[in-house]
């Protein structure tokens, strides 16, 4: 049942049962007042003629008699008055309501001798007749006196009354109706219908939508505690999503922990194999390198053989370096000592290119439980990458502490990346320099290195124009908590750009 038939039902209907009720008995209660007034008026008037009548009657004097009824009409509304014998027969009377009563009815007044009244009708009105046993002082009864009052201001007066409270009650009646339905509609189904409103949406998939907390106190409170619901359960599927990102992230991580394993199995094996190989080739080079009888151009080429030798030997390090999870040896680093360091070891290639390096740390740099030499190798591979790449002129390096985490990014405005080689940039020889320029497997080291420290890389597209790379790291500790404010910009989509 809806909450207006409900309400309908057991407010209004009661409400208006108990107005009929009580209307009903106050008007009958007022007539049964004003007719209980009539009748003690008459009474008494009728007593005190009766009195004198009786004096009359025990002189036998028509005159007194005719006085003594004169004398009646003084009182108020007395349109009649007549005297009865002991037969009913009239002996003498003034005024209207003559036939009010039949002589069998007189009679039997004086057997009860007690006196009497009643509402009578005739010609059209209504009188109200009290009969009294006339007695003389000495006690005999000679007859009975008529009183008669016209009811005809009584009855205008309880009819109009009736009409007045009817009226009264319908227009009542309808504007209760009116508040009661206004009232409903305002503030009980519009708060409910805006409440519906916003739960059928978020059933929709809006999970944004929120109820205003407006109307009646029980109807903000309400809207709150729906609101803080929705929130809670925004925050809870939040959650959910990042736990299930944080687990497909983790899932490619093991893959690719597997996959560098497996590679760094491969490589110890070929380095073994061609360990000796490369030695002897480059121990023989060496000896020719050192003969005179050979001309520049063969000792050149010797040079060249042994540096690819070396180039070798470095390719396989790397490899087993890349496929070895190392047990990092952390110590407390300063957040500007390491950028400082990776600089250092850039700044001749950065000048050599004309290429602007901007560092924009927080104004207390944190320092971290890391290993310094490993992530100032991660900052100095990405800025060479980033000085490597086609049209660079500046290179941004910017932090941010936020909560128990470190976000480092790095950007240029170089040539960036192209889209198909985003899902590729850390994957081991995956290069986009010519051949023989780079190995593929810097970035690849980075990836590890950062793993290796608990935190996560990803490239994305720079505002700057280039390509950009994100790193977010564990914080153990902060020189001074917080008071590390950043200065970078809001982190874009994850894209970014291989070496």
């Amino acid at each position: 049942m809806r909450l207006r038939n409900l309400i309908i039902l057991t407010v209004i209907v009661p409400l208006f049962l108990i107005l009929v009720v009580f209307s009903l008995v106050a008007i009958h209660s007022l007539e049964d007042n004003v007719r209980s007034k009539l009748q003690t008026e008459v009474q008494i008037i009728t007593h005190a003629i009766g009195t004198s009548l009786g004096y009359a009657m025990a002189r036998d004097s028509p005159e007194s008699l005719e006085e003594s009824l004169h004398a009646a009409f003084s009182f108020h509304r007395i349109y009649g008055a007549y005297v009865f014998d002991r037969e009913g027969q009239e002996i003498y009377g003034l005024g209207l309501g003559e036939s009010l009563f039949e002589p069998a009815e007189i009679r039997e007044v004086v057997e009860a001798g007690e006196p009497t009244g009643d509402y009578r009708q005739h010609d059209g009105w209504t009188y109200y007749s009290a009969l009294m046993p006339l007695t003389t002082p000495d006690g005999e009864l000679r007859g009975v006196l008529q009183v008669n009052r016209l009811n005809t201001g009584i009855e205008n007066y309880t009819g109009f009354l009736t009409l007045v409270a009817g009226l009264a009650f319908l227009i009542g009646s309808t504007g209760i109706v009116l508040g009661i339905w206004w009232g409903f509609r305002r503030h009980i189904e519009r708060p409910i219908n805006r409440l519906l409103e916003v739960m059928a949406r978020v059933e929709g998939g809006d999970r944004e939508q929120r109820a205003a907390p407006r109307g009646p106190e029980e109807y903000r409170r309400l809207a709150v505690a729906l609101n803080g619901m929705l929130d809670a359960m925004a925050e809870k599927d939040a959650d959910i999503e990042a736990r299930r990102l944080n687990e497909i992230a983790l899932e490619k991580r093991l893959r690719k922990s597997r996959k560098l394993a497996e590679l760094g199995v491969l490589a110890a094996g070929v380095a073994h194999e061609i360990g000796a190989p490369l030695t002897v080739i480059n121990g023989q080079a060496q000896r020719l390198a050192r003969r005179e009888v050979i001309g520049e151009d063969e000792r050149a080429r010797l040079g060249r053989i042994r540096g690819e030798v070396a180039r070798i030997v470095e390719i396989v390090r790397q490899l087993m370096e890349l496929g070895r999870r190392h047990n990092v040896e952390k110590e407390w680093v300063r957040l500007d000592a390491l950028v400082e360091g990776a600089r250092q070891l850039v700044e001749e290639e950065l000048e050599q290119g004309g290429i602007r390096l901007d560092t924009e740390l927080p104004p207390r740099p944190p320092r971290l439980l890391a290993n310094g030499q490993q992530l100032t190798q991660v900052l100095t591979n990405l800025m060479r990458n980033a000085a490597q790449a086609e049209g660079t002129r500046r290179v941004r390096l910017s932090a941010e502490s936020r909560g128990d985490q470190l976000h480092l990014r790095l950007e240029d405005d170089g040539s960036g990346i192209r889209e198909a080689d985003k899902s590729q940039v850390f994957d081991p020889f995956f290069t986009t320099k010519p051949v023989g320029q780079g190995s593929g497997l810097g970035l690849s080291m980075v990836h590890r290195i950062v793993n290796d420290h608990g935190g996560t890389i990803g490239v994305f597209d720079s505002e700057l124009g280039g390509a950009g790379f994100a790193i977010t790291l564990p914080l153990e500790d902060l020189l001074e908590a917080g008071e590390n404010e950043a200065v970078t910009p809001n982190h874009p989509a994850t894209r970014g750009r291989q070496s």
